[in-house]
Parts: structure tokens; C-alpha cells; sequence
């Protein structure tokens, strides 16, 4: 399964968001450390969720972390977060 579709599904599963777009970006990353050529390196998440109501930014970001751990571990180099309540 694309890491891509990993994502969106952990993230679903987690925070029942209401909105939630998972962007693969890393063709954006040629050439920079951490790219591979595959690709799945580099994501952008766009979500919006009632878990993250009256969290700060870094809470939010710490529970997005939390549930996409083992995608961290096995690859992903960067993951810009937009999340909001």
C-alpha cells in the first residue's frame, strides 16, 4: 500500500477528521537529503479534527507524530503539518 494512503488511514482512524488531505510532495525534494528515488518521502497534512480542540500547535502536532510512528521510523523524511480544530 502507498505510504501515502498509510497515512490518510492512520489519520482517519486516529482523529476522525472532518477534513483531511495527505499530499505526497517529495517530487518537490529531488536532489535534498532524505529523498529516494521512489518517491514517499516528503508529505504535506492538511486536517482539521475535534481531538485537536483546545490543543496548542505542538500538542496537535505530538498526537500526529504519536499515531504516524512507525511510518517515521521505516522512511518518511519530512511531514508538514496544518492542523486545526
Amino acid at each position: 500500500m502507498q505510504v501515502r494512503l498509510i497515512i490518510k488511514k492512520k489519520l482517519k482512524n486516529a482523529f476522525d477528521p472532518s477534513e483531511l488531505d495527505v499530499i505526497d510532495e517529495s517530487h518537490k525534494h529531488v536532489g535534498h537529503i532524505g529523498h529516494k528515488p521512489e518517491g514517499e518521502t516528503h508529505f504535506r497534512v492538511k486536517m482539521k479534527s475535534h481531538v485537536f480542540a483546545g490543543l496548542n500547535r505542538l500538542d496537535m502536532q505530538r498526537l500526529v507524530f504519536k499515531a504516524l510512528e512507525t511510518e517515521m521510523d521505516k522512511g518518511i523524511h519530512a511531514l508538514s503539518l496544518d492542523l486545526s480544530s
